[in-house]
């Protein structure tokens, strides 16, 4: 072979190999956090919609309905009628689930002789009077869909805003079995919550502060110093100490001082201030499970209800009871 011809041919394949090298060599880029893949999907049907009994707690009386006519008063007490039908969507898979679950798990609400309830501290949201077009179709689009992992429902935790990240199944409620494998500290994108939610300071008085420790497991005369002790992987406080000495979990705590109030346990700051207690935090609810207003941003990003729900619940399947 002529060698002028081998030197300006060997060049060429030289920088292909250099190169293929370098590129293999180069640091991974990390992934983004909201690229979800999709829940895989079964369309075994197993059957037809139940009907099923629910307490009415406004007026005090039970009544029978077909399960979607529920789950509908259940996705427009939990999210806004007029967000994103994706977003919709995904709350009424996993609010059919969290339906189907408790009633397998628990017998729904044996309190009531029912088995679902229409208060919040019993079972989920739900206002009948919300339910729109927009709520209809949302529930008719996922209609029978139930989460499963490994065969059984998977526990469907959710909530208001993560904060940014979602918490594992012990951090958020101090749960007391095995950490659900599909239940996962995740990046959420929850910066279309309302500034009060992605950022706020609340007081309580020193005799709430007491009372709220000692509904949560612990007696004290008085409180010096409180603190958080221990945090989770997704940065929320798991206990707090009290006076240095008296450990007081986190999760049951924000429960007895008034969740709503307490907004969550993602904090910054704790501090005692004279007669009061303050906390400063970010994000609203136990942070386990779907955020909603990550939902509704990933919607409105063109996200898919099954994307929505394999994101924050990673290696559950979609399957459909009924047509």
């Amino acid at each position: 072979m002529n060698k002028t011809y081998c030197k300006w041919m060997c060049i060429p394949v030289l920088l292909v190999a250099f190169l293929v090298v370098l590129s293999g060599c180069s640091p991974q880029k990390k992934p983004t956090p909201a690229q979800p893949s999709p829940a895989p999907q079964s369309q075994n049907v197993q059957g037809s919609e139940p009907e099923i009994t629910v307490f009415m707690h406004e007026t005090n009386e039970k009544k029978t309905m077909k399960m979607e006519e529920y789950i509908a008063g259940v996705v427009a007490g939990e999210m806004k009628s007029d967000w994103p039908v994706e977003a919709l969507a995904a709350q009424a898979i996993i609010a059919r689930t969290f339906t189907l679950e408790a009633i397998e798990s628990k017998g729904g609400v044996p309190a009531r002789g029912t088995q679902a309830s229409t208060d919040i501290k019993e079972f989920q949201a739900y206002n009948a009077k919300d339910v729109n077009d927009n709520v209809k179709k949302a529930v008719e689009m996922t209609r029978g869909q139930v989460i499963m992992y490994q065969g059984k429902l998977a526990k469907t935790w959710f909530h208001a805003s993560a904060g940014g990240m979602t918490a594992s199944a012990k951090e958020g409620l101090n749960y007391k079995d095995a950490e659900p494998p599909y239940i996962k500290p995740v990046q959420s994108p929850d910066e279309l919550a309302p500034k009060e939610v992605q950022s706020w300071t609340v007081s309580f008085p020193m005799d709430k502060v007491m009372a709220a420790v000692e509904k949560a497991g612990q007696k004290v005369d008085k409180i010096e110093k409180f603190a958080i002790q221990e945090k989770g992987q997704s940065q929320r406080a798991t206990i707090f100490v009290v006076n240095g000495n008296i450990q007081v979990p986190a999760p049951e705590f924000r429960i007895a001082i008034g969740s709503t109030e307490l907004k969550s346990t993602l904090l910054d700051k704790v501090a005692v201030e004279g007669n009061k207690v303050t906390f400063s935090g970010k994000g609203y609810g136990h942070g386990v499970g779907m955020s909603q207003w990550g939902a509704n941003k990933m919607a409105k990003d063109g996200k898919k209800p099954e994307e929505i729900v394999g994101y924050y619940y990673p290696g559950v399947t979609l399957e459909k009871r009924w047509n």
